[in-house]
């Protein structure tokens, strides 16, 4: 996966427009009028927009030029649909519209298939939650939603799980100070390939070069499978010191090997 890649779909990023508040009001006055140059103008003129959304979904190692087009598709529904009567910034009003382009691109996209009856289920039920939630004034349990759509409670709970997006191991859930903290550092497997990895490198040979508290860390990570927050708490730093001593750690035993 290309991150730091400067053309996405043969437009070279760092040389990318940047309109003032200003110069998007004057094109959203000429846009009312029927004016496509300003059309145009704008949408050439939000493209960085379109970028900075693209870049929170690199994590998902989709294509970056494939998420760059859906997302200017949303970009174009919202330069077409933005009232410049309300008082509400364009930049405010287009992001949540390229996101929502981008989701559902993601969503359609899956690998794991959806039927059209569980998606339509699952959109009903998330209605119905949303008009108990205003009679009720408090959150509707399963079994409400289910008596008031009159389905059962297991396929309400079925459809609901289907449309959970699935989330990438690489995804960041935690910073501090720069250390990040991702899915995978949460997890703890039983059946690691990597302790595997580790013995067949001559593990014993390469911990050597490590101090005691790496030593530690590691041993307790792939010998005791223990995940990263269980480390924490036994020997007193946080998680994310933790991550960034085992990611050195293994970075210098790969070096020593």
């Amino acid at each position: 996966m290309y991150y730091n890649k400067v053309e996405i779909c043969g437009v070279n990023t760092s040389e990318l427009k940047v309109l003032t508040d200003d110069e998007k009001k004057a094109l959203l006055e000429r846009i009312k009028l029927g004016d496509e140059q300003a059309r145009r103008e704008l949408i050439s003129g939000n493209l960085r927009l379109v970028l900075s959304v693209v870049q929170r979904f690199t994590g998902r190692r989709e294509n970056l030029d494939d998420l760059f087009q859906v997302g200017c598709i949303g970009l174009v529904k919202a330069v077409d649909n933005f009232n410049t009567e309300l008082d509400v910034k364009f930049s405010t009003y287009a992001v949540p519209m390229i996101i929502g382009e981008i989701r559902r691109y993601l969503r359609d996209n899956n690998s794991i298939r959806i039927s059209r009856s569980v998606r339509d289920l699952a959109y009903r039920a998330l209605q119905a939650k949303e008009e108990l939630i205003k009679t009720k004034e408090c959150e509707p349990t399963v079994e409400d939603i289910a008596k008031h759509l009159g389905e059962s409670k297991d396929s309400i709970v079925r459809a609901m799980e289907a449309i959970i997006e699935p989330i990438s191991l690489y995804e960041p859930v935690y910073n501090e100070g720069g250390d990040s903290i991702y899915v995978m550092d949460q997890i703890s497997d039983t059946n690691s390939s990597d302790e595997i990895w580790l013995e067949s490198i001559a593990l014993k040979q390469a911990m050597k070069s490590l101090n005691e508290r790496e030593k530690t860390i590691i041993s307790l990570r792939y010998y005791k499978n223990k995940t990263q927050m269980e480390i924490a708490e036994e020997i007193g730093i946080s998680q994310a010191q933790v991550s960034r001593l085992e990611k050195g750690a293994l970075e210098h035993m790969r070096k020593q090997i």
